[in-house]
């Protein structure tokens, strides 16, 4: 069997396996060389975190069998797509539609914050109160949905090998789980990786608790998105081990840290006018 059809046929296992390996090596990483001292239960966390994954994973199952593999299988039988009108060497095409599914990855990321409705569904992400492996993966139930439109319409769009779709799913869940990683990295090397990919140094910054800090460092693979559109922020101000993680205001632990919290977090507070960089914390 040629080796795109069996990455094919074995995908959700090939992902499951990815998951699970990366996930633990992370876990192990943080446990040997963590950056940060825990700031609340680990236990409480990684019970309601890991909570919501399986719950999220059984709805996106429930609602789309298939998924972003199987949207792609039908958009190619269909010959729609910008790689399916243009014919180019396998090697270009792979390479250019993991590259531009990184950057609408990139781009959903900064709406998700510039848009207020959208912001309510990604706080929840935002709100864990550290920062570790398993926020990689925390995010609102309905957030993961929009998300799974936003990329189907991304495949119509594209119409990339099946291939393609695959590497890009299992380097973007690994990456989350790297750059969420409450490791150490030697500083050196931090620099050189960054200057190619989003390392945890990079990220954490990201999940400051001040509002200009949080709204930059979008990039969850490839950092130079934040490079070219100006969202790049080298260091947090109170540096990475006195830094706050979470979000002003949300600091209850049955709101932010336990699963039904979770997920009735989207819906508490009213709607203002929220822009980007220009939060109001009263409000």
């Amino acid at each position: 069997m040629p080796l795109d059809e069996f990455i094919t046929s074995n995908e959700k296992d090939i992902r499951l396996a990815f998951f699970l390996g990366i996930f633990a090596l992370v876990a192990i990483w943080e446990l040997i060389a963590p950056r940060r001292k825990p700031a609340v239960s680990k236990v409480l966390r990684w019970t309601n975190n890991m909570g919501l994954v399986f719950f999220n994973t059984f709805i996106l199952r429930l609602l789309f069998p298939a998924a972003a593999v199987g949207m792609t299988v039908f958009v190619n039988q269909q010959g729609w797509g910008i790689f399916n009108y243009y014919q180019l060497p396998l090697a270009i095409t792979l390479l250019a539609s993991i590259i531009a599914m990184d950057f609408i990855i990139y781009l959903q990321h900064v709406l998700v914050h510039a848009v207020p409705v959208l912001w309510r569904l990604h706080r929840v992400h935002h709100a864990d109160p550290d920062y570790d492996v398993t926020t990689g993966a925390r995010f609102h139930t309905i957030e993961i949905i929009v998300s799974m439109f936003i990329k189907f319409a991304t495949i119509i769009v594209l119409g990339p090998p099946v291939i393609a779709v695959i590497i890009f799913e299992v380097t973007l869940n690994a990456m989350a789980m790297f750059n969420h990683g409450n490791i150490k990295l030697p500083l050196g090397l931090d620099k050189i990786l960054r200057l190619l990919i989003v390392t945890p140094d990079m990220h954490r910054v990201h999940h400051s608790i001040e509002d200009d800090e949080a709204n930059c460092n979008f990039g969850f693979n490839l950092s130079c998105w934040d490079r070219l559109f100006g969202t790049y922020r080298d260091q947090p101000r109170a540096g990475h081990e006195n830094m706050v993680i979470g979000i002003h205001k949300y600091n209850d632990p049955k709101q932010v840290s336990w699963i039904h919290g979770m997920l009735a977090l989207p819906f508490i507070g009213k709607v203002t006018d929220y822009t980007i960089n220009r939060r109001d914390w009263n409000k």
